[in-house]
């Protein structure tokens, strides 16, 4: 999972060609010859989309394997966060709701005026970009899921351990003074039933 770029814009009303007002992009995976046309593709990209992006709502677009999650609120600013495919598209918008609100307060309405390509420069963009390529460290519900997916594996690694020591999950049933008689008479109907049918 990766964060490629990220972009802030003028749109809606008050651009009928969006402006991109501050930008800033992770190209240390690409060579040094290839970060310039990568840096224009992700600019291109940003305003095509943000453009056919109707105010006050969130799409995202893939590209080959990267997607550009779009955000443009009612009041004109927008945001774009160019990820690769595994990237959740819950945490882009997360950032991108978090970015354009303290990108609002720190530099006013100056972003209304803008008229050149990153002319207002904001430096949390990288840090952004930095603390955003994990998502399960910056997004809590996220590293809670990824936390019970781990769970999740290690039980059913325990079950696997259990079975290949030899130990028949029938044979421990059959042996344990915990279940009572009808427990066990459950547990074998149940086998019983679910050896006929096999869902595949």
């Amino acid at each position: 999972m990766k964060v490629v770029g990220i972009a802030v814009l003028k749109a809606g009303a008050l651009a009928p060609e969006p402006v991109q007002c501050s930008s800033f992009s992770d190209l240390s995976s690409y060579s040094f010859f290839q970060r310039g046309g990568v840096k224009e593709m992700l600019a291109f990209f940003s305003k095509t989309f943000t453009a056919r992006t109707t105010p006050g709502t969130r799409q995202s677009i893939q590209h080959e394997s990267y997607i550009v999650h779009c955000y443009v609120r009612p009041d004109g600013l927008a945001g774009t966060v160019t990820t690769d495919l595994e990237y959740p598209p819950r945490v882009a918008f997360v950032m991108l709701t978090q970015l354009l609100e303290e990108y609002a307060t720190a530099v006013g309405d100056a972003w209304k005026s803008a008229a050149v390509t990153d002319s207002i420069p904001y430096p949390p963009l990288e840090e952004y970009v930095s603390t955003y390529q994990d998502p399960t460290s910056a997004d809590k519900i996220t590293k809670i899921q990824k936390d019970l997916d781990d769970t999740t594996e290690i039980l059913h690694k325990t079950i696997d351990n259990v079975l290949e020591r030899g130990v028949k999950l029938d044979q421990l049933v059959e042996r344990s003074d915990d279940l009572s008689r009808q427990s066990k008479m459950f547990y074998k109907q149940a086998r019983k039933t679910n050896s006929c049918c096999v869902i595949s």
